[in-house]
């Protein structure tokens, strides 16, 4: 009778588990239950194949059908197996599951895998990102050195205008300057002839004196 009891709530072992997304230093165990067990939980037992170390791993109250083995050596050779945890205690153990972790220069990304695929597309967006911020930080180049040129445009007009507008004042003071000095040099000139023709008279008044001084 106990042993007919033992068999009604002990619940059946997990099936299919597999080993994915070997890493070299991680891997993936994912396993499947049989239908009708109420699971609240797993208990993953990992094991060196050397035996010179165990892990267990065990949680409750979800649902999932996965769990990552984290801090595992490169090229070495592990032994697991799966329990799923019901409401009345722990299934049997799976079927013992062979895999070998790879060196770390094997480390290749899987398509399958989505935490890869999740790297790729932020990787995707980092590099459409970098090209938006260059493209805009190259028109904001553009519209800077087009602001700086109108400027000087601006800028040239506005002393060719200033100059323009200074040469007409310029102009006429100039003529009366010439002017002035023409009539200066003119007055000069003809003083200087002036006083010429007065020298010369009194040069041929002393010679007629002397000559009848003479005679």
């Amino acid at each position: 009778m106990c042993e007919l009891l033992f068999n009604f709530w002990m619940k059946k072992s997990p099936v299919n588990v597999s080993v994915l997304h070997l890493r070299s230093d991680s891997a993936t165990v994912s396993w499947e239950v049989p239908e009708g067990d109420t699971i609240i939980g797993f208990s993953i037992s990992q094991q060196r194949q050397d035996g010179h170390m165990q892990r267990f791993i065990r949680e409750v109250n979800t649902t999932s059908r996965s769990c990552v083995l984290w801090d595992l050596e490169e090229e070495t050779d592990y032994i697991i197996q799966v329990q799923s945890i019901g409401l009345y205690g722990e299934s049997q153990a799976s079927k013992k599951v062979h895999f070998r972790t790879l060196k770390k220069t094997d480390r290749f990304p899987s398509n399958n895998d989505p935490t890869v695929q999740g790297l790729d597309k932020s990787r995707h967006l980092q590099t459409g990102e970098m090209i938006i911020i260059v493209v805009v930080l190259v028109m904001w180049a553009a519209v800077i050195a087009l602001f700086c040129r109108q400027y000087d445009i601006i800028k040239d007009n506005d002393s060719s205008n200033n100059k323009e507008k200074a040469k007409p004042s310029s102009e006429r003071s100039t003529p009366e300057h010439h002017s002035g000095g023409l009539l200066r040099s003119k007055v000069g000139t003809s003083l200087n002839s002036d006083s010429d023709q007065n020298h010369i008279r009194c040069f041929n008044v002393l010679l007629t004196s002397e000559n009848d001084a003479l005679s």
